[in-house]
């Protein structure tokens, strides 16, 4: 389930791009589904220097710039698809939480102005870590709710190139296979 008007468009109508995701259109997975198991392109790799971590995703190759020098939210100036991340240490667990999201690439119905996402990445082996993500939004849910998965190093399994060709190709092959059909039935009324 991707939302309210962000279903996975099978029936149509297709009159034009917004009757796609944007998981469809090659754009993104968006936050936390980049996050998430897939059938395929579920490496990640995350990278830390002074003062930054950066996740990488296979999928759509989103990639997250997540500062940790303390500075404040963009305060809704800016919305982004995979919203504006801020991350700090407690103890060995980095802590991510996520504001200001674009309405297009909310979770779940969530509202943009109002989703915040709290990620919790705590390493509990080598090559291990525990990554849980709380979801809150008073404006969709009445409380916050908490899921969590195990994210498991495996050099066997690097970052791929994604490349999404096909989907920007069937989004235009669908448009156009839908003025065909609707050509075809206003001439056979």
């Amino acid at each position: 389930d991707l939302g309210a008007g962000r279903e996975l468009a099978t029936e149509g109508p297709f009159d034009g791009l917004d009757d796609f995701t944007l998981w469809e259109r090659c754009i993104t997975r968006g936050l936390p589904g980049a996050m998430m198991p897939h059938i395929i392109g579920n490496s990640y790799q995350i990278i830390q220097s002074p003062g930054l971590v950066a996740i990488r995703y296979e999928l759509v190759h989103d990639t997250r710039i997540i500062p940790l020098d303390g500075r404040p939210h963009s305060g809704g100036r800016f919305q982004l698809e995979l919203g504006d991340a801020r991350g700090h240490w407690e103890g060995d667990t980095l802590v991510v939480e996520t504001t200001n999201f674009k309405d297009r690439s909310t979770y779940r119905n969530a509202i943009a102005a109002t989703l915040r996402l709290v990620e919790r990445f705590t390493r509990t082996a080598p090559g291990r870590i525990e990554w849980t993500v709380t979801v809150s939004d008073p404006s969709t849910w009445t409380k916050p709710w908490t899921f969590s998965m195990p994210l498991t190093m495996n050099d066997a399994e690097p970052v791929l190139e994604y490349a999404c060709h096909e989907g920007n190709y069937a989004v235009r092959h669908i448009l156009s296979g839908a003025r065909a059909a609707e050509a075809t039935k206003s001439t056979t009324r």
